[in-house]
Order: structure tokens, then sequence, then C-alpha cells
């Protein structure tokens, strides 16, 4: 039987973060013995991993411990030393039990993270999405800023902690070295915003804004009325342009609007237009014609008390709870060899594993390497082609090089969508040179032999092959992967696609939003009302962060099986796996904020049915009074009187932050007398340091060093 990618790992979750939790339940997904660290009688509502105990204790172990008990302080103390990975939120309960150099990887996730002015200070969740302009681009056009009702920022911190502490295991069993890693929920957030970035970062558009399902940069991207519901509709590139002209009945449309810029200055034309068509039919006719004509579009996926999908059920995604008849949780959201999606989830009672976490606390630790002189990058020596376009993929191996690995990105001729995409300076998108950092390009034409034959001497040497080519492209091309696992055993091929290679869906194109909506996430931002998309592209950036994360666990379980793999990653199992802690319920409900608007916009004030009117006025602020304050006026008199509130700022706004430029979460790099945008780091490494980023390439820029080393 195959060993799962960490099987034999001891996690122990001391933290009470809910980006914790989610970082330990990714663990355990993977095969790591995962032990949860609860107090004895801890209320229900203590801590967000206790008031959803079902979602975040699945398939782990629980400690119950007695923090006035000397020997329940001994056992954790042992523990601790044992375990191979530690997941802690020091900003919210810290102990001196936590001392890292007698600590394998201890994995701290923290609101604002080790620097700057903000250190220390336990935001919660509502309060980041308020600061860093996730609010502020979530919501309709002409309405107010919209909180998400679940974690989203605790879910893309959690993913990038999971990344971040299997790279650090890898390191210590490769360099010897032991180590702190420092993940903030500040830098995911902020990092998040990439689309937003674009012109902001540059100065060339002054601010973003709501869109409701617009796409910042992307026109004939929304949410469709049709005579019995709705349609996502995504036409996210040149060519599905071209196709909705023609099949809507506008082809004049081509010629009147032939850029993407021409197309978002005329976008109420063109949404009037689309409208007009899918108005005179069902959901069912017009995705059917939509996908005829090869144009990304889907239904919304309504969650009762889970999301319900059929391809989310083929895949395993939705699983029982055993003993606890009707309960639903997420499956694996990303799949390795020997994982089991679908298979029956155990809560254990509280306490329950005590013997078990007795005896586990004595087995013996692998011994770490003996450490080199000068730490390398955890992933230095690891070589990676990029089969991929547009933010998913791209992001990912922006990643793997921050990390250390030599990225070749593979591109067609005419090179990534993306290339294209506003804003621009010149002929080069500021999308494309941040997505693309720390690379080196070479073109090849895939349906040409020579090209295919450059391709297969690339992955001959690679380690891992990861693109986002819509499944059954590459057999077309003569690449069947089945037949690259054949001739390259030793490959890591990670495939990420909307649905997934097992997919009742075939070929099916799903770009973000499509996946928001066939996933239950649109259900979950807007209960009771009009499906609406995250302001972030949430599907695509947690794509991007799982499939980081598989091809980390690939080559942890490569060590033990001397073979690689395909990966089948769906982005809507991830993003259906986003809202797991809204299911169980009888119906949805709104997100338990208070927004205030001010003389310069909004402030929120998280969970306000702890902080009534009466106690408002009792404390002399009464609503209307507020009303008459800025922001930050507010903000400080709020928390003058014990009140956490946070202003709603934009995503320019979040840009100036002195937590944003304490830790360097963006640059400008000049190039050719242009200022170009560099985005930062999530993943801090005390010992182990990643790599700085360098520009992105241009277009077949690296061809003949690239082609130079297969000889």
């Amino acid at each position: 039987m195959t060993k799962l990618p960490l099987e034999g790992l001891v996690v122990t979750e001391v933290g009470g973060r809910e980006a914790v939790a989610v970082c330990g339940n990714l663990l355990s997904h993977l095969g790591a013995e995962v032990v949860v660290v609860e107090a004895m009688d801890e209320p229900k509502e203590a801590t967000p991993r206790s008031a959803h105990r079902v979602a975040f204790m699945a398939g782990k172990r629980s400690l119950a411990l007695d923090n006035e008990n000397p020997a329940d302080t001994q056992l954790l103390e042992k523990l601790l030393s044992r375990s191979d990975i530690v997941l802690a939120s020091t900003d919210l309960n810290s102990s001196p039990l936590l001392d890292e150099s007698k600590i394998a990887v201890l994995c701290d996730i923290t609101a604002y993270g080790n620097l700057g002015p903000a250190a220390g200070h336990p935001a919660t969740e509502i309060e980041l999405q308020a600061v860093l302009g996730h609010m502020d681009t979530t919501g309709w056009t002409d309405g107010p800023p919209q909180a998400l009702g679940f974690p989203l920022i605790s879910y893309l911190t959690a993913t990038y902690a999971c990344a971040a502490s299997v790279a650090a295991h890898r390191a210590r069993h490769e360099q010897g070295t032991s180590q702190r890693v420092d993940i903030a929920m500040y830098d995911a957030a902020f990092l998040s915003l990439n689309a937003f970035l674009a012109g902001v970062l540059t100065g060339a558009i002054k601010d973003r804004g709501r869109l409701g399902n617009q796409h910042p940069t992307t026109p004939a991207w929304n949410l469709f009325n049709t005579c019995d519901g709705h349609v996502l509709i995504c036409a996210g590139s040149q060519s599905q342009w071209l196709k909705l002209c023609d099949l809507i009945g506008q082809p004049d449309f081509i010629s009147r609007f032939p850029s993407a810029q021409d197309r978002m200055a005329n976008l109420p034309v063109i949404e009037a237009a689309i409208e007009a068509w899918t108005h005179s039919r069902s959901t069912a006719e017009a995705i059917e014609a939509l996908l005829t004509a090869g144009i990304a579009a889907g239904p919304i996926a309504p969650i009762c008390g889970y999301p319900r999908e059929e391809n989310l059920d083929h895949r395993g995604m939705i699983r029982d709870v055993i003993g606890l008849d009707g309960l639903k949780v997420a499956g694996a959201p990303v799949a390795l060899t020997g994982m089991e999606k679908g298979r029956p989830a155990r809560i254990p009672a509280r306490g329950e594993d005590r013997d078990f976490v007795i005896e586990l606390a004595e087995r013996p630790r692998l011994a770490p390497a003996i450490p080199p002189a000068k730490p390398e990058a955890p992933l230095a020596g690891v070589r990676v082609i990029e089969l991929g376009q547009y933010t998913t993929v791209p992001l990912c191996t922006r990643n793997l090089a921050l990390l250390g690995a030599d990225v070749i990105k593979v591109e067609k001729p005419g090179g990534d969508e993306s290339r294209s995409y506003p804003p621009r300076q010149g002929e080069r998108s500021e999308v494309y040179v941040m997505m693309n950092s720390s690379k080196r390009s070479i073109m090849l034409d895939l349906q040409k032999p020579e090209g295919k034959e450059i391709l297969r001497g690339l992955l001959s040497g690679a380690d891992i092959l990861i693109e986002n080519n819509k499944p059954g492209t590459l057999e077309r091309y003569g690449l069947a992967p089945h037949d690259l696992q054949r001739d390259f055993p030793q490959l890591i091929h990670c495939a990420v696609s909307g649905f997934g290679i097992n997919s009742i869906y075939g070929d099916r194109p799903g770009f973000d939003t499509v996946i928001q909506a066939m996933s239950g996430l649109m259900t979950a931002v807007n209960p009771g009302g009009l499906p609406l998309k995250t302001g972030i592209s949430a599907a695509d950036l947690m794509g991007s962060e799982m499939a980081l994360v598989a091809v980390l666990a690939a080559m942890e379980q490569r060590k033990s099986t001397g073979r690689g793999q395909i990966i089948d990653l769906s982005m809507q199992d991830v993003a259906c796996w986003v809202t797991e802690i809204l299911w169980n319920q009888p119906e949805l409900e709104p997100v338990d904020i208070w927004l205030g608007k001010q003389t310069d916009g909004f402030i929120v004030i998280d969970r306000p049915k702890s902080v009534t009117v009466q106690a408002l006025v009792e404390a002399g602020l009464a609503v209307e009074g507020l009303a008459r304050l800025t922001r930050a006026e507010a903000v400080a008199l709020l928390r003058g009187k014990g009140i956490e509130a946070a202003s709603v700022n934009s995503v320019k706004e979040a840009t100036l932050l002195p937590q944003t430029q304490a830790r360097a979460l963006w640059s400008l790099s000049e190039e050719g007398g242009r200022q170009w945008p560099v985005l930062g780091d999530p993943l801090e490494f005390s010992v182990t340091k990643t790599l700085p980023p360098r520009r992105a390439p241009d277009l077949d820029a690296d061809r003949e060093t690239i082609l130079a080393s297969l000889h």
C-alpha cells in the first residue's frame, strides 16, 4: 500500500486561530498525525475552532489539558519536542513552552506577523477584510462594502502556512535546519489583491472599487439573468470573446471593440446585448449554447446543508461524519497517490486520545541532516516546467521560484494570454509582470515535432510539471499524462483545471468566477440575496496555493516511493472546501457586522451583537453622532471605549499603510525607463531564506541558455 505524502509526521496544534485549524486539516488530509491541544472545559464559543468543531476536528486527535496540572504541562512539553511541526498563533495565545530551540518546525500564524507597527495585534478576520481592501472590492458598484461570511483570509493564510511547514520540514531533513516559520494573515490578504494592484501600484489607475460580479481587467465577465434564474459568463480570452460575439448575434462588436480596453470602456452596451440574449433562454439552454461554443459559463450552486453540485459529489468532496447522522464535512481539496477523498470522517470527543498521545510522545523523531555551512533555499536544485497562463499556475510557480526552484515557463507562440491584459505599459501587461517574476521563458509550438521534442528534453531533467490546460489538451499534442509518467517516472505532474480530470464535465472551461458560482462560494458571499463573487479571484488564488501544497507534498512522497505522480487538482474542489464552516446549518445567515457610514467612507464593528446600541449611547457614541466623524476619528473614539472597530480601506489605501510598507509587500522596479510592480513574499523562514524576486521574462528571452542546458 502506498505511503501517504506526510505519513509518519506528527503535528501539534496549540493555536486558537481558524487558520491554525485549517492548516492542521490540510496536513491531516496529507497523512500527518495531527494532535489538537484543547482545554478541559473550553466553552463552545471560546475560539473559532471550538465554535466550528465538526469542520476543524475531522480526522484529528484530541488532547485535553488542565493548565494548572504539572503532569499535563510536562506531557505538552514532551509532545511539542517530539512533534515534527507545531502550529501556533502567538498573538492570541502564547506560551513559554513554545521554545523554538526545542521544536523542529514552529509555524506561527498571526494576524500581522512579527514585524511592523501592528505586529502582535490580535486582529480578527473581519478587521483584516476591512483594512486590506477586501470589503471595499466586494459588493455591488452602487452599494456598500460587503464582508464575507466565511474566513477566506484564514483559508488563504492556512494554505500558505501548510506549504511553508512542508518546505521547512524538507529543509530540516535535507539541511538540518530547525526553524520558525512566520506566516501573517496580513501578508496573505494583501498579496491576494494581485489583479486589483495592477495599475494602482504604478499610479496608472487611481484606485479600485466594487465591481459586483465583473472582473477588474477583463470584459464580458458577469452574472446575467435568464428567464428562470442566472448564468455566469466568463469570456476570459480573445478567442472566447470572438465566439461570444457570434453567439449573441453581434459580430459587429468584433470590429467596434477590438481591444480589451475598448470593451472595458463600452461595458454597458456589451452587457445589455448579452443579457438580451440570455434573458430569452433558460439557464440550462444558455449554458448549453455557451459551452457548445467553447465559452466558460455555469449556474449557481446552492448551499443547502452543504454545496449541492453533481461534480462535487462525483469527486468525493462531500463526506459523512461517523456517528453524527446528516452532518457533512469536506473531503481533501487535493488528492495525491494513496489518498481517499470521500472516506467518512471521525470527530474525536474532547480528550479521548490522551492515551494515544502519551504513547506518541515517546516515539523517536527522525534525526535531521547535518547542517551545511550556509543553508540554501528550500527548493534549491529543483527544476519546474510551467505550461501555464492567466493566474493560477503562474502564481504557484512564482512562489516555487521564490522557494529556490528553477522555473522554466514554456509559452505557446504569441505567449501567455495575460501578456496582453490591461493595464499595460507599452505592450507589456502589469498583471503578467506581477505573476511571472523570477522565471525563465522559452516559446515552443507543441503542435510541431520540434517543440514536443524540446519539451520532452526539458521534462527528462525536471522534478515538476505544472499546467492549467483544459483536460485533454496535452493528449492532443501527443503528450498524454500517463505516457509522460511512463517515460519520466520521476516527474510530479500537477494538472490544475476548473473541474478536474476525473470529472463529469470533461474539458469544460472554467474561469475563476464560474468556479465560484459552481462551488457554492457565490451563494456563501451573499446568502439570501443575488449571488455575488468575492472581490478577489478566490478560486484562482486558492487553486494556486493548493497546487503549491500539492507539489511540495508530492516531493515528500517521492522520497519514499522513488516515483512521481499525476496530481488531479480541481479548483472547484478547493473553492467548495473554503465554505466548509457554513455547512450543517438550516440556512445561511448574513455575516454579523455593523457597518457605519462616515464622512469619508465606512467603518466596521465585528460581532456587534456584543455591542448594543444602548451601550454605544451610554458611551456617548450615538449612531447619528458617529456619522459626522471621519473613519479615523470614529475608529479612534470607538477603540478608546473598548469597542473594536476598523476602517474599511480602499486598495490604494491598503498599499500605503505603514504595516504594508514595513513588511515590504510591494515595490517598484525600474526597467526601460518605466516602473514595474513587484510583489513581496508571503513565506518567512528564520533560517533558510527565500530568494528575492527577479523581473518577469520577455517572451522566449531565455531560449539559448535553456536549449544549451539540454546538451
